[in-house]
């Protein structure tokens, strides 16, 4: 199967985007995270969804409020498919890697590896942005997600 030069070109562009919002998260408590979303974007969790940058600015705001956390999110077997000119999907696992606590904690499997689906539109100013972003749990385990329901908030 041939790749066009298109799809390799948003595949690479994409990619680097979602490393580094991963990266972010991880080093930053994702303090930049809801930037990478459109303002009504959706980040739709396993157990808990958030609609709009506020509430998912919020989700990251408790995460780093309830202490010290370390924690890995793992990018896999990524695709983009283009839906237009200014529209992509894609595709990808998540293995996360999570603990409370500091460095360095004992080593363990993943907590979880998600099959991921992502939807972006391309702003002018802005870039890529993501409208949604899907975790789909296929393995989970040991330590828990940090997955609050800040509608009960």
């Amino acid at each position: 199967m041939d790749i066009s030069d298109e799809r390799l070109a948003l595949t690479q562009k994409l990619h680097a985007l979602t490393i580094d919002y991963w990266h972010d998260v991880d080093t930053n408590w994702g303090r930049n995270a809801p930037e990478y979303y459109t303002p009504d974007g959706l980040f739709i969790g396993t157990a808990a969804s958030y609609a709009g940058r506020e509430k998912i600015r919020a989700f990251y705001k408790w995460r780093e409020d309830r202490g010290a956390r370390t924690v890995v999110h793992s990018v896999h077997n990524f695709q983009a498919f283009p839906e237009g000119p200014d529209k992509a999907r894609c595709h990808w696992f998540l293995m996360l890697y999570a603990a409370d606590g500091v460095p360095v904690l004992p080593t363990h499997p993943p907590i979880q590896i998600a099959y991921m689906t992502d939807h972006l539109v391309r702003d002018p100013q802005q870039g890529w942005l993501l409208t949604s972003r899907k975790f789909e749990c296929w393995f989970e385990g040991g330590t828990p997600a940090t997955n609050p329901n800040l509608d009960d908030e």
